[in-house]
């Protein structure tokens, strides 16, 4: 009897740990969609703006645009964003969870790790709130390094002074890590 109710015990956890692994694996999948989508929306406005108005001109897109496509992405209980170690708009700081993946990302970079490849997710519980959380890195590229990299032009360094005194966010060379795309989802929330 007591092998029966031990059985049963160890099939019904298996089946927990199998549908947990399964709702993880859409929570991380769903992330990735979105983060991509973060991606590809700012890219496509970035370089709309630089073909029209040069590069100063895409300082608005990434102040005004970037906010307004993380929110219009952030719906059904998922928050989108992006933060950074180094950065630019004081809104995007990272909490201490962020932080500390953005600092293991760097480690993971320097070891030869590649960008495109770094992710991290995990599943947390505060004051009776579960939240699924990603977050994907974001290399440095092309159209980026116009006002993120090493040699940034006059007309891009004034725009950025005046849209960003505190700015943080330049001297990048291609392939180091920009930030992350922070993705979040409320999983439980149970007021205690």
């Amino acid at each position: 009897m007591r092998n029966i109710i031990f059985a049963i015990l160890l099939l019904s956890l298996s089946t927990h740990l199998a549908a947990e692994n399964e709702n993880t694996a859409q929570l991380e999948e769903k992330s990735k969609q979105l983060a991509a989508q973060l991606g590809m929306q700012l890219k496509a406005r970035l370089k709309a703006a630089i073909e029209a108005g040069g590069p100063a001109s895409a300082i608005a897109v990434c102040n005004v645009s970037a906010p307004q496509i993380a929110e219009e992405l952030s719906k059904d209980g998922w928050t989108v964003g992006r933060t950074s170690l180094k950065l630019r708009n004081p809104a995007n700081r990272p909490d201490e969870w962020e932080h500390a993946t953005l600092l293991a990302f760097e480690q993971q970079l320097a070891s030869g790790v590649s960008a495109v490849t770094l992710q991290n997710s995990t599943i947390e519980s505060d004051q009776g709130e579960v939240r699924y959380r990603f977050m994907k890195a974001i290399p440095i590229d092309g159209v980026c390094m116009a006002c993120h990299g090493e040699a940034i032009a006059e007309p891009v360094q004034a725009a950025l002074a005046e849209k960003y005194p505190q700015d943080a966010a330049t001297g990048y060379k291609s392939g180091e890590l920009r930030g992350a795309f922070t993705i979040s989802k409320i999983l439980e929330d149970n007021p205690e």
